[in-house]
């Protein structure tokens, strides 16, 4: 082989690397100007409702000749770890949380007002705490502007 042909075939390599299934594909789709159907642009993770695990499980326990429960996975793009996962989860007494998502449980309404109200009454009390200050400040301010004139006063009327 020529150094031409060996790079012509790691260049094919590399586009398929990149994302396309075949080589026959990638042909196509340049001819027609037509995207690639084998190529998924971005890829989203499936999500299934409750109704809709329970109706293939029902399915499934209702195949009874050999190859029927290949065919309905095929139908419905499944895989055998699907049904293992949904029939664990009934199996455990799940049914009803079936079609929940995952992660953290939203925290309840009442809780965040709670929390709400406690944040505005610390906020409160500490404006509260400065107003206080204030209010002593200005008594000292008074006072000591009331002895300062009261000595000036006293100190005016006894130089007559």
């Amino acid at each position: 082989m020529s150094e031409n042909e060996l790079n012509g075939a790691s260049a094919r390599i590399a586009e398929r690397a990149v994302g396309e299934r075949s080589d026959l594909g990638a042909a196509r789709s340049s001819r027609e100007g037509v995207p690639d159907p084998e190529l998924v642009e971005r890829a989203s993770r499936r999500r299934f409702s409750a109704e809709y695990k329970l109706r293939i499980l029902r399915e499934t326990d209702a195949c009874s000749r050999p190859g029927e429960i290949g065919a309905l996975l095929r139908r419905e793009g499944l895989y055998t770890s699907h049904l293992t996962y949904w029939r664990k989860q009934r199996r455990e007494g799940a049914l009803q949380e079936l079609g929940q998502s995952r992660g953290r449980k939203p925290a309840e309404r009442r809780d965040h007002e709670l929390a709400e109200l406690r944040r505005r009454a610390e906020r409160a009390e500490g404006e509260l705490a400065k107003a206080r200050k204030v209010i002593e400040i200005q008594g000292n301010v008074s006072a000591l502007l009331e002895q300062m004139l009261g000595t000036e006063g006293d100190s005016g009327s006894t130089e007559r």
